[in-house]
């Protein structure tokens, strides 16, 4: 008798789809000793999205502070790039790029996909998640909600800082360091993420 070689069915994980695509993300959930079998199945539920977030155009009131700092971190990691690319660390020349350079590459970061970044449930809170955005311990289960109106929004966050504050003095504070572009976006007693700004939402 001749064997039938197993196959195998290892493939990528998929995105969960519901009211709109969602991400699974499953962190660090192999490395538990005993594996998975000795271990409850873990489950995780999308956020329940409210009717302003899921069919206003603006960016709901609580995420504005987690949109600000996508955009800093977005605008930041452009020029940053753009900086490196003409100016290499190891030429000995200094690092700024010309005006109309840095005009550009504003403008190409708020036009981007934004296709990395939505929103999911973290301690009962929804959050904006994505590059730039991760701080303290990462839940090893979650559904993040891509997609949808999010991206828009999230590139309109972006045009409305360039117009407010404008390329010149946006790309001043880049110059003096990452922090120094949050504070000038996200901060200020207007700011999105002051003290006096919506807190994110908790689950209810």
């Amino acid at each position: 008798m001749h064997s039938t070689p197993a196959r195998s069915h290892s493939r990528a994980p998929r995105t969960m789809r519901l009211s709109l695509p969602l991400l699974l993300l499953l962190l660090g959930a192999w490395a538990v000793p005993g594996g998975l079998a000795d271990r409850a199945p873990l489950t995780a539920t999308a956020p329940q999205l409210d009717d302003e977030e899921k069919y206003s155009a603006h960016m709901p009131a609580h995420l504005r502070c987690d949109a600000c700092r996508a955009v800093t971190y977005q605008m930041w990691q452009h020029l940053a790039k753009a900086e490196a690319k003409l100016h290499p660390p190891d030429s000995g020349g200094r690092r700024e790029l010309s005006e109309s350079v840095y005009t550009d590459v504003l403008d190409q970061s708020c036009s981007q996909t934004w296709q990395d970044y939505g929103v999911r449930e973290v301690n009962q809170v929804k959050r904006l998640s994505g590059p730039g955005l991760t701080k303290g311990p990462e839940p090893s289960i979650s559904v993040m909600i891509t997609g949808g109106l999010w991206p828009a929004r999230l590139s309109t966050t972006c045009l409305h800082y360039l117009g407010e504050f404008g390329e010149d003095h946006i790309y001043e504070a880049h110059q003096r360091g990452r922090e120094a572009l949050e504070v000038l976006l996200c901060g200020g007693p207007r700011g999105p993420c002051s003290e006096a700004a919506p807190v994110p939402r908790a689950e209810l």
